[in-house]
C-alpha cells in the first residue's frame, strides 16, 4: 500500500466512524487516536535512541 492508498483507507475509516458516532464521542475517538499516535511515537523514538546508545554508529 503506497502513501496515497493508506491516505485514503484513513479518511474512509474516519468517515466511517464519525457517521457512525455522535459528535461527542468523534471527538473523544480523535483525542484518544491522538494520544495513543503521540504515545506510539515516543516509545518508538526512545527505542531508536537507546540502539543509538548501545550500538554507536561505525566512522
Amino acid at each position: 500500500m503506497d502513501g496515497n492508498q493508506l491516505a485514503t483507507a484513513i479518511t474512509a475509516l474516519a468517515v466511517a466512524v464519525s457517521s457512525a458516532n455522535t459528535a461527542e464521542d468523534t471527538a473523544m475517538l480523535g483525542l484518544i487516536f491522538t494520544q495513543l499516535g503521540d504515545t506510539l511515537a515516543t516509545i518508538s523514538a526512545k527505542r531508536i535512541a537507546d540502539v543509538d546508545v548501545v550500538s554507536p554508529p561505525r566512522p
